[in-house]
């Protein structure tokens, strides 16, 4: 089975082809801005050294946030427009925080595992799995003293992009493991999808928005 996973949600683009559970070629590359403009062409690359056509493809995955609005919108477009293109391609979503929490290693996992993404503002967008990496929490945005208070007498491990950010200054928390990473795991997000897909859970994907789009008038 060809699998294409793809991310353009955080600062950065990132673009995966896995055969079963093989990685055969990967991109990533980071910038604040511009992933929309260089995601396509990068697909076909990839998919042209390694002599694989979009009709072989089975699944495509993509990360639906959160993000940054126009990085999420632009990922989600594409998934979609490639399932219009070809009908028997099954297209879903993963979440980041999925993709973050599923990434870490079984020395790495504590009581609480927490993915921490960066927003840009004041706030964090914040999910809490437990030690079996089930989720505790809802994916959420929240300030920075209303996560830790969720975390408080529990070894906790951070993870995500958000993370230097918010701890910058002392918690007070038992620090198990901390990760600080620059955008989604791109192979996580395959195997997720993989995963799910072998469940038969194949939502169409949606953008996942915690919050209203910064907007101002001029």
């Amino acid at each position: 089975m060809y699998t294409l996973a793809f991310d353009t949600t955080a600062a950065g683009c990132s673009i995966i082809l896995m055969k079963d559970s093989t990685k055969l070629a990967s991109y990533t590359e980071r910038m604040a801005f511009g992933q929309a403009e260089v995601l396509i062409p990068e697909i076909k690359n990839i998919l042209e050294s390694q002599n694989v056509s979009f009709n072989d493809l089975d699944l495509i995955t993509v990360c639906v946030g959160p993000g940054s609005f126009t990085g999420v919108r632009a990922g989600i477009s594409a998934a979609r427009a490639f399932g219009i293109a070809n009908e028997k391609i099954k297209v879903l979503g993963v979440t980041a925080f999925e993709a973050y929490a599923g990434d870490l290693q079984p020395d790495e996992i504590a009581d609480i595992n927490a993915v921490i993404i960066e927003t840009k503002r004041e706030d964090f967008y914040y999910q809490l799995f437990d030690k079996h990496l089930k989720k505790i929490t809802e994916p959420s945005a929240g300030m920075r003293e209303e996560i830790i208070d969720k975390l408080r007498n529990v070894k906790v491990t951070f993870i995500g992009d958000g993370v230097e950010r918010f701890l910058n200054s002392p918690t007070g928390l038992s620090l198990h493991v901390i990760r600080m990473e620059n955008c989604p795991p791109i192979r996580e997000l395959a195997m997720t999808g993989i995963r799910k897909y072998q469940d038969k859970v194949v939502d169409f994907p949606k953008p996942l928005y915690l919050r209203a789009p910064d907007v101002c008038v001029k």
